[in-house]
């Protein structure tokens, strides 16, 4: 047996998974001549229970078996593949042949009776079962009955049922073991929304100051996210902020004395990463904001960012932490041309044992609050090595905790961070726009990377304001959040998106007035009141995840054949056997890339992809709309971004 999946290269970690995730499993299996072999797919829950499923044929020529397991159970499951030489398949596929052309016919009976003299030997069969073989037998011993009657016992219904859950093995071959790391729901599906908890009820004072928002104000926004109907509310960093070199507005190098400065440059005399800004309350406050957010069906994730203000409490105590540049000063963070001054990156190739183990105690304490997910600023610019440990050490205590990596940088480092533990990913979704490159990268993470990097589509950070958002307003912002919600079962926005907040600052991809220098104030019931907050959309988008299970997959996500280079088209389906409801549930997404005219095209859909039968006609409800059509392979398609820029289809079922 050769090329078992799923498996990582060079097998170091485990494949993912999590609850309700359906895997392919497959393995390239066969043997010399022409007798026929069966595979078997054997993977053991962490529980202790061993499921067998049979495998399948894939494609004609590829030597390729194939299945699909759809894991309950969250944990390590230990996998491998049997195949033997299938004498049961063997021997019907030679008597279908010999018997009716009269060839060899007794010598085909006798080792059809053989076979099953063999299968009654199996410890696993049932007395009654048993029993019903040896009678099988016997008739196809009866010299005196036809040749067509003795095949015939043979090839009874019942008898071949008995074989088929029994299969008659020779010459059994077992792989070696392979591993599924499998995690709960949330670490494969979900919708986030981050909010600066310091903006939320903040309010500019008579004398032009500003008094900050806390975590009661900030619990006050918390059920308006959960009826926007997201399951992870994340919040920047909590800590105290640094003085020395704070930025001011809009990313100046100077700083007012009411700028609260950026919340990653960690650290003053308050305290450092196991602090909360008093600004925004004592920690018996952040637990009952915990506990808000709790009630209201969420959970909470935390950023954490490994780096230090210039006043952190770790660079007087531990200035070995850090490095030191020839002409004695420590070295600031930078991203060239970036350079964040208020800032000391940590230095990991020191002192390992101690500044590991206070990152570990750190996450540790957050999590002692109801802290049950980390999104890791900048996980690339620290040792793989670490984040394996503290991943597992965080892991090994507290196995619903997920790390969600913030790591815009190589595909082969990104996808080395998620390797080694990350539980999800940011992606380069934000900066694919066009048909060609949606097409691929989707393509990409739903087939290529799949087995281990889980893809979180954020539409926009604080960081990240693309041109296409600049500038292509209302139906640009619809568009994304279409592509992202439908594409993947991990997608994120950051607050102000619903507003459509569109102006950047000039020569960057941020936002002007952006959130990270300053507080930020906005009428969300007002903005949504007068029809300008796309707050109802995105609640609709979040509804139509929630509601069908194949969206909530990654794996069967399918791209199909579009005229033109404007709309993209791409399916998601899940066959009734991995569907609790019991049905098939498929969606279509139709969408434009173009936020500025409209356009028309024709759908090329590949039917079996949709568990359909070319030729087939069909019912489809678009979901954002109501509307209903009768499609088939073929289909005309008009979208106008200013209308609407996308249909959002749920198959209904095949019509006459």
């Amino acid at each position: 047996m050769l090329d078992l999946r799923p498996q990582l290269a060079d097998n170091l970690f485990p494949a993912k998974s999590y609850e309700g995730d359906v895997v392919p499993f497959s393995a390239v299996a066969f043997r010399e001549g022409h007798d026929r072999i069966g595979v078997e797919l054997v993977i053991a829950s962490p529980s202790g229970r061993t499921r067998r499923v049979r495998m399948q044929p894939g494609a004609p020529g590829t030597d390729r078996w194939e299945t699909t397991v759809q894991p309950a159970e969250a944990g390590l499951h230990t996998w491998h593949v049997e195949a033997w030489g299938d004498d049961v398949a063997t021997w019907r596929h030679n008597a279908g042949i010999k018997i009716p052309a009269g060839i060899d016919v007794e010598v085909m009976l006798e080792q059809g009776a053989r076979v099953l003299d063999a299968a009654t030997r199996d410890p696993q069969l049932g007395a009654d079962d048993a029993a019903a073989l040896r009678a099988a037998a016997e008739r196809a011993r009866v010299a005196s009955a036809t040749p067509d009657e003795r095949f015939a016992a043979l090839m009874d219904d019942a008898i071949t049922s008995i074989l088929d859950a029994h299969p008659v093995r020779s010459l059994l071959t077992r792989s070696d073991k392979r591993h599924l790391k499998v995690e709960r729901r949330l670490a494969g599906t979900g919708a986030w929304y981050e909010f600066f908890p310091r903006s939320e009820g903040a309010e500019r004072q008579p004398d032009g100051s500003w008094r900050s928002g806390t975590f009661g104000t900030a619990a006050k926004r918390v059920p308006e996210v959960a009826r926007m109907g997201f399951d992870v509310l994340y919040l920047p960093p909590i800590h105290p902020i640094g003085r020395t070199n704070r930025k001011g507005p809009n990313n100046t190098l100077t700083a007012g004395p009411g700028d609260p400065g950026s919340p990653w440059a960690i650290g003053a005399a308050e305290g450092g990463h196991r602090s909360i800004h008093p600004d925004l309350g004592t920690e018996d406050d952040f637990r009952d904001f915990v506990r808000v957010v709790r009630d209201n069906g969420l959970e909470l994730a935390l950023d954490i960012a490994l780096q230090a203000a210039p006043d952190h409490p770790w660079v007087t105590e531990h200035p070995e932490w850090f490095t030191v540049l020839p002409d004695g000063s420590i070295a600031y963070a930078e991203n060239p041309p970036k350079k964040y001054q208020d800032i000391y990156p940590l230095n990991f190739d020191v002192d390992r044992n101690g500044l590991y183990q206070e990152v570990l105690d750190t996450f540790e304490y957050w999590i002692s609050f109801g802290v049950t997910l980390f999104r890791v600023d900048n996980p690339h610019t620290k040792p793989l090595q670490f984040w394996e440990w503290v991943i597992h050490e965080v892991g090994a205590k507290h196995p619903d905790v997920i790390f969600l990596s913030e790591a815009f940088t190589r595909p082969a480092v990104m996808q080395a961070l998620a390797k080694v533990g990350f539980q999800q990913s940011y992606t380069y979704f934000t900066w694919r726009n066009t048909k060609e490159e949606l097409e691929e990268y989707l393509t990409e993470v739903s087939k290529e990377t799949s087995d281990f990097l889980r893809p979180n589509f954020f539409v926009n950070t604080p960081d990240i304001l693309t041109e296409y958002l600049q500038l292509g307003g209302p139906p640009a912002y619809r568009i994304r959040a279409i592509m992202a919600a439908m594409g993947s079962p991990l997608w994120g926005m950051y607050a102000g998106y619903e507003l459509i907040e569109n102006v950047a600052r000039p020569g960057s991809e941020e936002n002007l007035d952006n959130e990270k220098y300053e507080y930020k104030q906005r009428d969300w019931a007002a903005e949504e009141a007068v029809g300008r907050s796309l707050a109802p959309f995105i609640t609709r988008l979040n509804e139509i995840r929630r509601a069908h299970p194949a969206l909530q997959q990654l794996r069967n996500l399918e791209v199909h054949e579009t005229d033109g280079d404007s709309i993209v088209a791409f399916s998601k389906h899940l066959a009734a056997e991995h569907n609790p409801a019991g049905v098939a549930d498929t969606i279509i997404v139709i969408a434009t890339v173009d936020p500025y005219v409209a356009h028309e095209t024709t759908v090329h859909l590949d039917l079996e992809r949709l568990g359909l039968v070319p030729g087939d006609r069909f019912d489809v409800e678009d979901l954002l709309t109501g509307r209903v059509w009768n499609w088939g392979d073929d289909n005309y398609v008009r979208l106008d971004p200013r209308e609407q820029p996308a249909h959002v289809l749920h198959v209904r079922g095949r019509t006459a």
